[in-house]
């Protein structure tokens, strides 16, 4: 009774609903957030652009990544790359060589301000189950782009040009890159990262990212 008691005084609250959470989120949303999981997330890795994508950018799990980069809540990236990382490896048991792992940067003010970048945070959970390596600084942003879901696609491409460049040890890698992210929404940002591997003599293997719109799911494939 007593132990039952100090577990229950200790539980922390879930960051979506503030409920007692025996772990990171309670039952319920953990529930919710498996709801928008797709059942297919390599669907778009055969893709001119490959994909891996883990679910539906919506409800509970738009709530739970928009938790993580506005309310100050880290904990969630861990939870989420793990998710990830075990989708990835049910869908690739084995990947010879192992590709290098780089996260898509945020800008040093932005940086500054969240505290963390959402994405080297995913990533870093990603390798530590998948084992692969992990280059943080593989690309730098620099240029302090706006938000580019209002603009059309002429615009974000301008926007994002020469936003990102290669790192100071992005030329050490040999082996094929994953770029991890967040959010797959417009593609410019990836886009231009694809570019300046490109530059720099890489392979890229394709990008993992915890969600994209269903717009993006089912019509943006190719």
């Amino acid at each position: 009774m007593v132990s039952r008691f100090l577990s229950l005084l200790f539980q922390a609250n879930c960051p979506l609903c503030q409920r007692r959470a025996p772990s990171l989120f309670c039952e319920n949303c953990q529930h919710q957030l498996y709801r928008y999981r797709l059942a297919q997330p390599a669907q778009a890795w055969s893709a001119a652009f490959p994909r891996f994508i883990w679910g539906q950018y919506e409800g509970q799990l738009k709530q739970a990544i928009a938790t993580l980069k506005y309310k100050n809540q880290p904990a969630i990236a861990e939870w989420l790359g793990f998710e990830l990382a075990e989708a990835w490896l049910q869908s690739f048991p084995r990947k010879q060589p192992p590709p290098m792992v780089i996260p898509i940067p945020l800008h040093p003010k932005k940086l500054k301000e969240r505290g963390f970048n959402q994405a080297e945070l995913l990533a870093r959970a990603f390798c530590r189950l998948t084992h692969y390596p992990l280059l943080t600084q593989g690309l730098v942003r620099v240029k302090n782009t706006a938000p580019l879901f209002n603009l059309n696609p002429q615009a974000r491409q301008a926007m994002v040009w020469q936003s990102l460049q290669a790192g100071p040890k992005l030329r050490s890698v040999t082996q094929p890159v994953l770029l991890v992210d967040d959010i797959y929404t417009t593609g410019a940002t990836v886009q231009e990262a694809c570019r300046v591997l490109g530059q720099a003599g890489k392979v890229f293997l394709g990008l993992v990212v915890v969600a994209s719109p269903s717009s993006d799911l089912f019509y943006r494939l190719n």
